[in-house]
């Protein structure tokens, strides 16, 4: 039965997420989201692993022109939670192409800005650079990297909304085979593009700008050649290929929410790399590195976490509320076991994960660091993620991303550059102020949950 159920989450056999008995719901919606956030934490591990042999400028140039680029992650995050939300309550009412209607509206929405923001990283690349606090040797190093990732923005961006629709859709083996795609590709050229092959010297950091580019736009091939053929519940015809200006609207008001989270989330985040690069890069670097080795765990708890929002959307959709509640506590509390399990890994032994992607003793004591003290608070970030996504599923954006105002911006911003500078706790002090307000942060979306606001959500 197992295994059944294994294959069946990941060859992608269709299932009424509405009545399937929710343990075996989560189970086939749970797999092929971890395996795609697995996927995606690969690549930003081996992305990173493969950068840091070009020096401590090239991982930090990776690590600055990442805290620019969330601003085009924020807004996919939130068009992402509106397709999500939307297409999930459409499938909840068996409303099939209404959800296909809604979907090209996504596309119109998020290709539209994509482009926007691609043209505007790519003419202001530098600048950005220098404001993020870069040193002059990594703004002329690094340039050229951020303008081909800025140039990538709409492929970002629809690989984000889009997965975000067949996830809604019941469809997450689609959004894995895309990202694993995506993802794939870019860790088979990241090594070739970046140091060459036989007499060729390869294009250095730009290659690995170039890999990811080029491996998500053929993730996004892939999602447009299933939403067009027509063989999935979700599927964009002919008679879906029209402006609906009233979803428009629905899809910019939840995507505000969604787009706040991120964006306060990422302003945070910016705001900690800020603080970080007055240490130097070699603090910077171990930050970076610290972080893209915790996204190895954090990114498939995060996908165990969406199994709770598509069956959130999908029961909200079928009036059953007490359903969509229970379906939460039970993603919560696979989730807590598994983030429970990874704790003592870090603890043990961040100083030899550290070590795996570099050999300079002050970024690796850095980035060692920083896995041990962040990872005291997983627990509590697993319940976080959760709940999060429930609220997101429901169509109720906007809560987490007070939230995300009143936690991150009000107080782990103060508290980080408190330990940091005030008290001299330097990098030390940001890793604390994550550990600490992360944790709080779940608690307060643990209070809001209960108060149920949430199931009375229209979408």
């Amino acid at each position: 039965m197992t295994w059944q159920l294994i294959k069946d989450a990941i060859l992608g056999k269709e299932q009424d997420f509405t009545s399937l008995p929710l343990r075996t719901a989560i189970v086939v919606l749970a797999i092929p989201m971890i395996l795609e956030m697995m996927m995606e934490s690969a690549f930003a591990v081996v992305d990173i692993f493969f950068v840091a042999k070009l020096g401590e400028y090239a991982i930090a140039t990776v690590g600055l022109t990442e805290s620019v680029i969330v601003l085009t992650y924020a807004i996919g995050f939130g068009i992402s939670m509106a397709g999500t939300a939307l297409i999930s309550r459409r499938f909840g009412e068996k409303e099939y192409h209404e959800a296909g209607t809604a979907t090209f509206q996504l596309l119109i929405v998020g290709g539209v800005i994509s482009i926007f923001l691609g043209v505007g990283g790519w003419i202001f690349a530098a600048d950005l650079l220098r404001i993020m606090g870069a040193e002059e040797s990594v703004v002329q190093s690094g340039t050229n990297y951020a303008r081909i990732v800025f140039a990538g923005n709409t492929a970002i961006m629809l690989l984000f909304l889009i997965n975000g629709a067949f996830r809604g859709a019941g469809q997450a083996h689609l959004a894995m085979r895309s990202l694993w795609i995506a993802n794939g590709l870019n860790i088979v050229l990241d090594p070739l593009l970046i140091f060459g092959i036989g007499s060729w010297d390869g294009f250095g950091l730009d290659g690995a700008a170039i890999a990811t580019t080029f491996g998500r736009s053929m993730g996004v091939i892939y999602q447009f050649y299933h939403l067009f053929n027509g063989k999935h519940k979700l599927k964009i015809l002919k008679e879906n290929l029209h402006v609906k200006w009233e979803t428009i609207r629905k899809i910019i008001d939840l995507s505000l929410g969604g787009m706040g989270q991120f964006l306060i989330d990422s302003v945070s985040w910016v705001a900690l790399t800020r603080m970080n690069a007055e240490f130097g890069s070699a603090a910077l670097a171990g930050y970076t590195i610290a972080f893209r080795v915790l996204i190895f765990t954090i990114l498939p708890a995060w996908g165990l976490s969406g199994a709770a929002a598509t069956l959130v959307g999908q029961n909200l959709g079928a009036k059953e509320p007490g359903r969509a509640e229970e379906a939460v506590w039970l993603t919560t509390r696979y989730n807590v076991i598994f983030m429970a399990s990874v704790t003592g890994i870090y603890l043990l032994f961040n100083q030899q994960l550290a070590g795996f992607f570099t050999d300079i003793p002050e970024v690796r004591d850095v980035a060692a660091q920083g896995l041990w003290v962040i990872v005291l608070g997983y627990i509590f970030f697993a319940v976080g993620m959760v709940l999060t996504q429930a609220f997101n599923g429901a169509g109720d954006t906007r809560t987490p991303a007070w939230i995300n105002i009143g936690v991150l911006l009000g107080m782990e911003v103060p508290l980080a550059y408190l330990l940091a500078f005030t008290f001299d706790m330097k990098y030390l002090g940001i890793f604390i102020a994550i550990a600490i307000c992360h944790s709080f942060h779940a608690l307060v979306s643990l209070y809001f949950f209960r108060k149920g606001k949430w199931k009375t959500m229209k979408v």
